[in-house]
């Protein structure tokens, strides 16, 4: 059998940087804004005419941070308690690691695509983009699966004024949606001990980290309530003079000069 080699097109620029911060689809995220810029010296510019036409489109990319591939895998949404055969997921850790979304297409504007509701990272290689057609592609009515068990499960997520007033100053901060990644990672298994972000706190209280903030919330009956947010930063950590890795603690010290330093 023949073997292939493809170039990618262009690259996708947008807020997320780290892999919990992708949406497990990019459907579940319409807010999510990103830019694709294709290369230039290859007559794209022709090849995108007649796209702005088109409210959604493909997008075909390749996972890039990925090493290795599993023959079975654990989707996020189910807390790493259940393995699937990866052919039947859209885990990214595939034997190819190709990605395919469809997208919202807002705006063409040269060689740059601005799309929304996304699942990238930001410096994702794009292979392609394709029209979304309605009539040839939307199958509302097929089975889903497994997938249809576990969408039956999805939990509320819902956030106390306080944790909104905290989430909207962190991103006028830094940029990161919170509210965004909350919506994503804890409407399934926001208790599982298998996820390394989340950590059982006292009072019946968990807490999910995202970069180096912590997002603490409760589990009910009714769904799941965001209480709070705080640095996770220790107070040490961010005397004058500390060491900086990420070029955050400054962020992270007007919060707690706005917040204080909380439980």
């Amino acid at each position: 059998m023949n073997s292939f080699t493809f170039s990618p097109v262009g690259v996708v620029r947008c807020a997320n940087r780290y892999k919990y911060e992708a949406a497990r689809q990019g459907v579940f995220t319409p807010g999510n804004q990103a830019e694709i810029e294709l290369f230039p010296g290859h007559d794209y510019e022709t090849a995108l005419s007649d796209l702005d036409g088109f409210e959604r489109i493909w997008v075909l990319f390749v996972f890039d941070r990925n090493t290795d591939w599993k023959p079975k895998v654990s989707p996020p949404i189910t807390g790493g308690r259940k393995r699937y055969g990866v052919f039947a997921t859209r885990s990214p850790h595939r034997p190819n690691p190709i990605g395919l979304s469809c997208v919202k297409l807002e705006k063409v504007d040269g060689l740059k695509l601005a799309v929304s509701g996304h699942d990238f990272l930001d410096g994702t290689p794009v292979l392609d983009l394709k029209p979304y057609i309605p009539a040839a592609d939307a199958f509302p009515e097929a089975k889903a699966g497994w997938r249809d068990e576990a969408d039956a499960a999805e939990l509320k997520v819902e956030f106390t004024e306080n944790a909104l007033k905290k989430m909207a100053y962190v991103e006028k901060l830094c940029g990161l949606d919170l509210q965004n990644f909350c919506s994503v990672q804890l409407s399934h298994a926001p208790t599982s001990p298998e996820r390394k972000r989340i950590e059982a706190l006292a009072d019946g209280r968990y807490g999910i980290g995202c970069r180096t903030w912590q997002v603490i919330y409760q589990v009910n009956d009714d769904g799941v309530q965001v209480t709070d947010v705080r640095s996770h930063y220790a107070a040490e950590e961010l005397t004058p003079g500390a060491e900086d890795p990420y070029a955050d603690k400054d962020h992270h010290r007007e919060f707690r000069k706005e917040f204080g330093d909380g439980d």
